[in-house]
């Protein structure tokens, strides 16, 4: 009877050594491959959504998404060493300034990290585009559109020219914004509007609405002799700041046509009760941005398949009355 006892005991005891070999082995699995995505205005609308989409990309794939938000260059270099002490394989960014594109290269490099930038693209010492992986907006074929819009609805207004005038806001230094506004102002001209009554003000740090107002301050300032107003600018922010300057000198959306690009902050406007002169915008979208380039990452990490060199997106044409059906489409309601 005692061998017998010895024997199960030692039974039990090699089943549970085999037991904690198999937990061992469990815990000891392979990690998550882990990629950054760091962006310059983490409370921009837009950016949350790309972040949304890039966490459908790892829960599709198993990977993990760590989210930085950096709206400076010390930030943005000290995200990329943070990202490298993680164990990060990658990371994907919209840089806060495109002139950081060498330094951010650099830092990548040495943390061992690949790179793909999106939504502005790196400039180099000599302020060409870097070759860098990159996923864009066809910025002037969204400002053509932009351009096109107000004067369709201009034109349906019956606005004469003389007595209309446009102002774009934007950051002039950047590429993809100057693009957007020299887009606007090809579509408005090539409508016949003239071009000596487009007046471009440009914004001092980041396209927000507080930023744009005062831009739009200057120009009101300047031209006081127009009734009617278009407002274009290089996101939905810029053309708000734009229609609330109007509102403050007590021009209303009968005298306004304002076309956002973006979307997703500007239904702001849509939502209130009364119209304002926020018309339409132009909805790009963020689930290409967060999704694809989150994926594209992925299998560049995992598998060794490089993603295009570049990839330029577009985007279609929302107003007040048809903004919930399409932003339904694009999973962004």
């Amino acid at each position: 009877m005692w061998r017998f006892t010895l024997t199960l005991a030692a039974l039990v005891s090699i089943a549970g050594f085999l037991g904690g070999c198999d937990k061992s082995k469990q815990s000891d699995g392979p990690e998550k491959i882990k990629i950054g995505f760091i962006v310059k205005q983490a409370e921009e609308p837009w950016f949350q959504n790309e972040w949304k989409f890039a966490d459908r990309a790892a829960e599709k794939y198993g990977f993990e998404v760590i989210k930085i938000a950096a709206p400076d260059g010390e930030k943005v270099l000290t995200a990329i060493d943070n990202l490298g002490a993680q164990g990060a394989k990658g990371f994907i960014i919209c840089t806060p300034d495109v002139r950081l594109g060498p330094a951010i290269v650099a830092r990548a490099k040495a943390n061992d990290l690949k790179l793909f930038s999106v939504d502005d693209r790196f400039e180099g010492s000599d302020g060409k585009p870097m070759d860098v992986h990159h996923m864009g907006i066809s910025a002037r074929k969204i400002g053509n559109m932009v351009g096109k819009s107000i004067a369709d609805e201009m034109g349906k207004r019956g606005w004469k020219a003389s007595e209309t005038a446009a102002m774009g806001i934007g950051v002039v230094e950047l590429d993809t914004s100057r693009e957007r506004l020299e887009g606007a102002t090809e579509s408005l001209v090539a409508a016949g509007f003239p071009k000596n009554q487009i007046y471009i003000g440009p914004i001092r740090g980041l396209a927000e609405v507080s930023t744009a107002i005062d831009a739009a301050n200057i120009l009101l300032t300047q031209h006081t002799d127009a009734k009617n107003w278009l407002v274009f600018g290089v996101n939905d922010e810029s053309v708000l700041g734009g229609i609330r300057a109007l509102e403050g000198r007590g021009i209303d959306a009968k005298h306004t046509i304002g076309v956002g690009i973006g979307g997703s902050t500007g239904k702001v406007d849509w939502e209130k009760e009364n119209p304002t002169g926020f018309f339409a915008a132009v909805l790009i979208s963020p689930k290409r941005h967060g999704y694809e380039t989150a994926e594209y990452m992925y299998k560049w990490i995992a598998e060794g398949i490089e993603p295009p060199k570049t990839t330029f997106t577009d985007g279609v044409l929302i107003k007040r009355d048809t903004y919930k059906q399409v932003m339904k489409e694009q999973e962004l309601e």
